[in-house]
């Protein structure tokens, strides 16, 4: 239809606010569209800093200093540590695509869960977001401060929520039975151990502390961290500098 045919009998003022009327309807129409197409695509990723591969720290002085932290700092971790951290966790080391985490027949059932506090991570709002392997980024799940609800969760814990971050390790089991069959489960158990145990030693060699907790009521923790339907919390690791 051309514009012409809009209100024949108007004048030409009339006309114009009609026309322009039209016109701002269909770009707020379209931005909704585009919003929506967006959503869960990777609209709101956050590219990561590439991770170091070469340390101060050797693989034997981290084993030798690995304990489990429940006292952190009031202090915030800066976006290069949350990288190292995750990178190390479960993080492409080849160019094959091979992680720095084993897994059976190279499934890779496990995904990670970034809840970063308020002024947890410098340049970074708190929020959840997931650790999108592929690209080394991460993508908000959801927004604000959500350690007092993953707290609650961890059977009020109260140490948990003191952490500047929370690293939460989940596992889709159907995923690694698609090749792994019967012993998917038992095999992404396996793995969560891994992905912790990485996490456990990157953060000794960074100076920073780490805890492990296992207690925690799996509903409410999915729902606080908005997790897809198929996917299970494994472990919930708290980290940041010790106190």
């Amino acid at each position: 239809m051309s514009l012409d045919a809009i209100a024949p009998s108007m004048g030409p003022e009339v006309r114009h606010m009609q026309i322009m009327k039209i016109i701002v309807s269909l770009v707020m129409l379209l931005g909704l569209s585009l919003g929506n197409l967006t959503t869960g695509f990777g609209a709101q990723a956050i590219k990561l800093p590439p991770p170091a591969t070469k340390g101060a720290v050797s693989v034997e002085e981290a084993l030798q200093n690995r304990r489990s932290t429940r006292k952190f700092a009031n202090r915030s971790l800066e976006l290069a540590q949350i990288s190292q951290l995750l990178w190390a966790a479960d993080g492409i080391n080849n160019p094959q695509g091979k992680r720095t985490a084993p897994s059976g027949r190279a499934a890779y059932p496990i995904d990670l869960y970034l809840v970063a506090g308020e002024r947890g991570v410098t340049s970074l709002a708190p929020g959840v977001y997931r650790y999108v392997v592929a690209d080394h980024s991460l993508e908000s799940v959801a927004s604000g401060e959500l350690r007092p609800a993953v707290a609650k969760a961890c059977n009020s814990q109260v140490w948990i929520g003191e952490a500047p971050v929370i690293v939460v390790i989940t596992g889709d089991i159907q995923r690694s039975a698609a090749k792994n069959g019967d012993q998917a489960a038992l095999f992404t158990h396996l793995e969560a151990g891994f992905v912790g145990q990485n996490i456990l030693l990157q953060a000794g060699a960074l100076g920073l502390g780490a805890g492990v907790a296992g207690g925690f009521k799996d509903q409410p923790l999915a729902q606080a961290l908005k997790l897809p339907g198929s996917d299970t919390p494994f472990l919930v690791m708290p980290v940041g500098h010790k106190q």
